[in-house]
């Protein structure tokens, strides 16, 4: 069995590939309580639920709502895109669908990155069939040469190159959402 160094390495050697520091646990940690700042002034006398986009998004998730100085609720969508690779496969799939009722609500999508956009356009569509008072959506990165669908995000902790991040809640192969920093795949060989 293999052991993960989840603290301050500054390289990762995974299946060949080279992954090097990219957000540390610190400067990641510092946005989160900007965003939850921002989100709770926006929200100040209101009750919003928090959706998370699963897996990605809950560590996330949790450090964000930690932060916040407002009540809130919080449910999850599982959602998948990815699959085992590193590149999405264009096809979205529900996996787990909401438990609340989101009609005349405050709706705050949480999800750890947005790429092309297209999970973000499949959750308007879902909310289509809903009237929710407000829907924004919070993602810890964004990927703005990425995007392939006209989406709106309104809370944005970090823009980011279109390479491919692990740590934090991000995965490769759903191994590695313990990492405490962002590494991204290196082009060292």
């Amino acid at each position: 069995m293999s052991e993960l160094n989840t603290g301050k390495s500054d390289k990762l050697v995974i299946n060949n590939e080279v992954f090097v520091s990219f957000l540390s646990e610190e400067v990641i940690q510092k946005r989160v309580k900007e965003l939850a700042e921002q989100i709770s002034e926006d929200y100040k006398g209101k009750l919003p639920i928090f959706i998370g986009v699963l897996n990605g998004a809950f560590v996330f998730m949790a450090d964000l709502i930690k932060n916040l100085s407002i009540n809130c609720e919080i449910d999850f969508f599982k959602l998948s895109s990815y699959g085992d690779s590193k590149i999405s496969s264009g096809n979205v799939r529900m996996l787990k669908e909401l438990n609340c009722d989101v009609n005349e609500r405050d709706i705050v999508i949480v999800e750890d990155i947005v790429d092309s956009g297209l999970s973000i356009k499949y959750i308007e569509q879902i909310f289509n069939k809903f009237t929710p008072t407000s829907m924004k959506v919070c993602s810890l990165l964004m990927k703005p040469d990425s995007l392939k669908y006209n989406v709106k995000i309104d809370y944005i902790g970090f823009k980011i190159p279109t390479k491919f991040v692990i740590g934090y809640g991000l995965d490769y192969a759903q191994k590695y959402r313990n990492l405490k920093s962002i590494y991204v795949l290196s082009d060292e060989v």
